[in-house]
């Protein structure tokens, strides 16, 4: 397709490039992505317009506030809802009536018809402004809405915010309420502060990764686990981002698949949290709880990636730069709101002396004989002449409009001292509101600091910032299953309960096998596993138990003999490796593990040789303790270049020094 038009495309290709760009842009700027001013996305923004539209003090069905929103959010209903639900469980714009859900347990809210709500004190005086708000035509141009909200708080880091757009993600964790205000003053300060996230699920939380909610770091989250007695744990917080119940299946999960012991679990979750986890005898409390953290959801690791609309285009902003936009955004709001005061105190002062020439000099009744309205403002404006000095602007046609509407009541009952006590309270008002925007920074500080007297009470930190280590799932993961190996066929697993018992395993072990022919393996265990042919150990990989090898081998079919001790260092799951030089034919004619190198170096041994034409003595002795202890991939040191036929361990008594 092609078109001599400039605006169209002039393939069908760019046409479609065209489109998606346009969609994309459209759900980043207009769906997913919080605004840096206020920290809404749209459809909260129009929701908590449409809530101040309807407000009248009391609770409003929250199925009507949608259907008022949908004059501004083209996008049905059932999205409005669930955005206002999550803003009600928020607990800091909407005061909520009826069941909204509970976060703890991830129970749905009841339906919009049967819930209420209506503005909180908070969001009447920290959100809304019409003075100080730019306006847009909504989507069908039949109303006005809000770009933004003038928000005098940093909403975006107290509330969070989560979103996927086209190609781009979202996520601000929640900040604590009080926190961001003491914050806020230290940045107007210029003061040195720190910003961690405070989740409303409380929990224990490791921020060593957090770098400042950008891309790429990330927190630690725990449940707080107590020991009630031996045998009983009781949770009673929850890693933020999850539920009772996922919290629950996940334990259960685990202990399904051996990794955890537990007897029983019960939910007593109401208004707070309170899982019981029973253990059975034998099993230590904190074992278990250690166990909790590694396999199930009691622990969780949430990256943040705080990106918001700045500047009409996604930034990636660290939560720091974020507060101080913000705090920077509230004091130029605050200095526009001072700015309107002082405007508005000025024109009250301008007309309230109008008022008071106007009726003591007695002006009015300069217009008596008028006959036209042309001739009224005239003897108005010439009455006024005299004083027009006294006043701090010129008086305009408006001025002598608004003095022809005073009533004669309120004429015949003028108060010239309560006249001249409200001027003198008007100038009041005007030396403090400049004094106020001369000192804004001042003035900021003051306003944060009564927002934190008048909301903060209740909103302390709920989570506890703490440093903890990663639990090594090796060592707590329950040993529920016996290792069985299948020496004749080579298989290996937990399934094979026929074959001979090795060891005890859990279900989340490696198992390290070597065959007759000198190769290794480390293998996942499952039910049943190959291992190799002719297998000669297998045994239970224990990363942290490094073990000393001794082998003895045959380097070919029928070259030198060899022998070497080594440990096993970094493996790859299911890679072979070579423990001798990788030649068909190479047999380990002797194998040995120990705990120690000093177990290993003890070693004695009598090597048997085959009789051969002028090889006198058949018999050798050999000690470990003549080779040193090198990796798994060294060759070894010579040991003979006769054929062995066999090799025996030396008994206790016996003397290298003496021979065989």
């Amino acid at each position: 397709m092609t078109t001599d038009s400039d605006d169209h495309p002039s393939s069908l290709g760019a046409m479609y490039s065209d489109y998606f760009l346009d969609y994309a842009s459209y759900v980043i700027l207009e769906r997913a992505v919080p605004h840096l001013n206020d920290g809404l996305k749209p459809v909260q923004r129009r929701i908590m317009h449409s809530t101040k539209e309807l407000d009248d003090g009391r609770y409003n069905k929250v199925a009507n506030i949608v259907g008022n929103t949908m004059k501004y959010h083209p996008h049905g209903d059932a999205s409005i809802g669930d955005a206002m639900v999550q803003l009600g469980q928020k607990e800091l714009l909407i005061d909520t009536q009826g069941n909204w859900g509970n976060i703890l347990t991830g129970d749905s809210a009841a339906a919009s018809r049967y819930i209420e709500a209506r503005l909180t004190k908070f969001a009447l005086e920290v959100v809304f402004n019409p003075k100080t708000t730019e306006w847009t035509p909504s989507y069908d141009g039949r109303n006005k809405e809000p770009v933004t909200l003038p928000v005098k708080f940093p909403l975006l880091l107290a509330q969070g915010v989560e979103g996927i757009a086209v190609g781009l993600a979202c996520k601000v964790l929640p900040h604590n309420f009080i926190e961001l205000i003491d914050a806020s003053i230290a940045i107007l300060r210029n003061e040195p502060f720190t910003l961690v996230p405070d989740f409303p699920t409380a929990g224990i939380m490791d921020v060593a990764e957090y770098r400042d909610g950008l891309r790429g770091g990330r927190i630690r989250v725990r449940a707080r686990i107590s020991t009630e007695k031996k045998g009983l744990l009781r949770i009673t917080e929850i890693p933020f981002g999850t539920t009772t119940g996922a919290v629950m299946e996940s334990i259960v999960a685990a202990a399904d698949k051996g990794k955890i012991k537990i007897q029983k679990i019960e939910d007593n979750t109401a208004e707070f949290c309170d899982i019981l986890v029973h253990l059975p005898a034998g099993v230590e409390p904190e074992t278990a709880r250690d166990a909790l953290y590694a396999f199930t959801d009691c622990e969780l690791s949430i990256s943040p990636n705080a990106c918001v609309i700045a500047d009409g285009k996604p930034q990636f902003l660290g939560v720091s730069e974020i507060l101080r936009r913000n705090t920077t955004h509230t004091k130029d709001l605050l200095g526009m709101e001072l700015q309107i005061k002082l405007a508005e105190l000025a024109e009250k002062w301008h007309f309230s002396s109008l008022e008071k020439i106007f009726i003591e000099n007695r002006i009015y009744r300069d217009i008596e004989e008028c006959e036209t309205w042309e001739a009224v403002i005239k003897a108005i404006d010439d009455g006024l002449q005299p004083f027009k000095k006294l006043l701090k602007r010129e008086v305009t046609e408006e001025d002598i409009v608004r003095l022809t509407e005073i009533k004669i009541k309120r004429i015949s009952k003028f108060d010239a001292f309560k006249a001249d006590e409200e001027i003198r309270g008007l100038e009041k008002d005007i030396d403090t509101t400049q004094k106020n925007f001369k000192q804004l920074n001042k003035y900021t500080i003051k306003w944060f600091e009564d927002l934190k007297k008048k909301y903060g009470e209740g909103r302390e930190r709920r989570t506890e910032i703490a440093t903890f280590d990663r639990v090594d799932r090796a060592q707590v993961v329950a040993a529920t299953e016996t290792l069985y190996v299948d020496w004749k066929n080579g298989f290996a697993g937990y399934g094979l309960k026929k074959d001979e018992a090795v060891e005890k395993c859990s279900t989340i072990d490696d198992v390290i096998a070597m065959t007759q022919d000198a190769k290794m393996k480390v293998v996942k265990i499952a039910d049943k596993v190959f291992i190799g042919q002719k297998p000669i150990h297998v045994a239970v990989l224990r990363k942290d138990e490094p073990l000393f090898y001794s082998i003895i081998y045959r380097d070919g079919k029928e070259g030198a003999v060899y022998a070497k001790r080594f440990q096993i260092g970094g493996v790859t799951r299911d890679k072979v490796y070579d423990l001798a030089k990788g030649k068909a034919g190479t047999r380990i004619l002797y194998f040995a593990v120990h705990k120690t190198e000093k177990d290993s170096a003890a070693q004695t041994l009598i090597v048997h040789l085959k009789p051969q034409l002028r090889l006198r003595n058949v018999t050798r002795p050999f000690q470990f303790s003549e080779v040193a202890v090198k990796g798994r991939a060294s060759g070894g040191n010579l040991l003979t270049k006769h054929a062995v036929e066999k090799i025996i361990r030396a008994p206790k008594d016996f003397d290298p020094e003496a021979g065989a």
